[in-house]
C-alpha cells in the first residue's frame, strides 16, 4: 500500500503528516509527503526517513517576505502545483490524504486516478456550521451571534469560491473532469477527519459534519536536548519558554525585550525559541538562553510555562507535557486554542496579538499559579497519544475494504 500525504502550511501542518507517515511505515505501508520546499521541512522529513515531494512555494518566503501576499496569486500557484506535482507524485499510490491551507486540487488528482481521498484538519474551528462562533467567547452564544454566524459561513464559502473556484475548475476541465459548484464542500467531503485531541478540541455540536476524530498526530521525538541547553536548565529553577514558531510577529518589533522583561517581572528565567520571529537575547544576563529547533516534547516537560502563538501542534505538545500555557494568538484557529486552554484551566489567553510587558506579565501571573500547574498536570494524563495509529489503521482498513470489494466485483 502506498499513500500520498499532502499539505501546504507551517511546520504545524507538516510535522503531523511526518508522524502519520512513520506510523504507516510501521504498519507495512509506504508513505510520501508532499510539502512546501522549505529547508526545515525537508530536514524534518529526512530525519525520520520519509520521502518528500516539494510542492508549492516556500512558506517562509510568504510569511516573512515584505508586503502582503496576493491571495489570488497564491491560490492559483497552489492549485497549479497540485495538478502538476501531485498528479505525478500520486502515480502508483492507493490513496491521497490532504491537510493544510485549503487543499483545492488534491481531491481532483485522486478523482482522476480513481483512488480514495481523505481530508483531515487539525482543529474543529474552521469547519462550517450555523451553530459555531467564528470567534470563541466565554459563555454561551446569544441568538444574535448564531444568526450572524450563518451569514459568516455563507460569506466564507463565497470567499473560498472567489479565490479557488475559477482556477480549480479550469484545471479540472483540462483533465476531463466536470466543474465543482462549491470548492469548500468538494475539499472537505461529507466525512472529514479531525486530527485533534478530544479533550483539547471537542467538536460535538460544533459542526454539522460527521467528523472522524482520531486524536492529535504526534511525531515521536527521542532526540536529546543540546548540552548547552541541558546546562542552562540545570543551573536554576525551571524557566519560562517563549516561542512563536512560524509566526513572523511583525506587529511586535521589540518582542524579545517585551517577553524577557515580562518573564523577569515574574521572577523567572527565560528560554527564547528564536523561530521565524527571530527572537534573540536582549542583553548578556545569564538568566536568558536562546534555542533554535529542539525537541519540544522533551523540553516542555522541564519548563515552568510555555508562552506561544497557539498553533494546534504547540498547544497539544504543551498540554501533553503538563506545562501551563500562555497563548498570544495571531491568526485562524489560534484564538480558539487560547480560549480552550483558559477554559480548561491549564493556562491563560493573552488579550490580543501584540503583547506588552505588562499584559504578558499579567497573563503569566495566572499561568504560573500552583492551581494552574496542578490542573495542567491532571489534563496531561488525559491527552491521547495514539492519533497516528488510529489514522493509519483507518487508512489501511479503507484500502483493504476497497481492494476486497474490487476482487468481489
Amino acid at each position: 500500500m502506498r499513500v500520498l500525504l499532502s499539505t501546504w502550511g507551517s511546520r504545524g501542518d507538516v510535522e503531523p503528516l511526518a508522524g502519520l507517515a512513520v506510523r504507516l511505515r510501521e504498519l507495512g505501508a509506504e508513505a510520501l509527503v508532499a510539502a512546501p520546499p522549505d529547508e526545515e521541512f525537508a530536514a524534518l522529513l529526512a530525519r525520520v526517513g520519509v520521502p518528500m515531494v516539494p510542492c508549492g512555494p516556500s512558506v517562509r518566503s510568504v510569511v516573512t517576505g515584505t508586503g502582503t501576499p496576493d491571495p489570488f496569486r497564491l491560490a492559483a500557484e497552489l492549485v497549479a502545483a497540485r495538478f502538476g506535482v501531485l498528479a505525478e507524485a500520486a502515480e502508483g499510490c492507493d490513496a491521497v490524504l490532504a491537510t493544510g491551507l485549503m487543499p483545492a486540487g488534491v481531491r481532483s488528482v485522486a478523482e482522476k486516478r480513481g483512488i480514495p481521498y481523505v481530508f483531515a484538519c487539525f482543529h474543529p474551528f474552521g469547519l462550517p456550521s450555523p451553530r459555531f462562533l467564528p470567534q470563541r467567547r466565554p459563555g454561551k452564544p446569544s441568538p444574535a451571534d448564531e444568526t450572524d454566524n450563518r451569514v459568516l459561513w455563507r460569506h466564507d464559502a463565497e470567499r473560498v469560491d472567489a479565490l479557488y473556484g475559477e482556477v480549480l475548475n479550469t484545471h479540472r476541465a483540462a483533465i476531463g473532469l466536470p466543474p465543482v459548484p462549491s470548492v469548500r464542500d468538494h475539499v472537505y467531503t461529507e466525512r472529514p477527519w479531525l486530527a485533534a485531541d478530544p479533550v483539547l478540541g471537542p467538536w460535538q455540536d460544533a459542526t454539522d459534519f460527521d467528523l472522524v476524530q482520531t486524536g492529535a498526530w504526534f511525531l515521536p521525538d527521542d532526540r536529546p536536548l543540546p548540552p548547552e541547553l541541558e546546562a542552562f536548565l540545570a543551573a536554576g529553577e525551571p524557566p519560562v519558554y517563549v516561542g512563536f514558531g512560524s509566526m513572523a510577529m511583525r506587529t511586535a518589533p521589540d518582542l524579545a525585550r517585551t517577553t524577557v522583561e515580562a518573564v523577569r517581572a515574574r521572577g523567572r528565567r527565560v528560554l527564547l525559541g528564536s523561530g521565524w520571529a527571530g527572537l534573540a537575547a536582549v542583553d548578556e544576563q545569564d538568566d536568558c538562553f536562546v534555542v533554535g529547533e529542539v525537541n519540544h516534547q522533551a523540553l516542555f516537560a522541564r519548563v515552568a510555562a510555555v508562552v506561544h502563538h497557539g498553533g494546534a501542534g504547540t498547544t497539544a505538545k504543551a498540554a501533553l507535557a503538563g506545562a501551563p500555557q500562555v497563548i498570544v494568538p495571531q491568526i485562524v484557529d489560534q484564538p480558539h486554542w487560547a480560549a480552550r486552554v483558559a477554559e480548561l484551566g491549564i493556562g491563560a489567553a493573552h488579550q490580543g496579538p501584540t503583547p506588552t510587558t505588562a499584559s504578558l506579565s499579567t497573563a503569566l501571573a495566572a499561568a504560573l499559579t500552583p492551581g494552574t500547574a496542578q490542573r495542567a498536570h491532571e489534563v496531561a494524563a488525559t491527552i491521547r497519544t495514539d492519533g497516528t495509529t488510529v489514522a493509519a489503521k483507518l487508512l489501511t482498513k479503507l484500502l483493504t475494504e476497497l481492494t476486497e470489494g474490487r476482487r468481489i466485483g
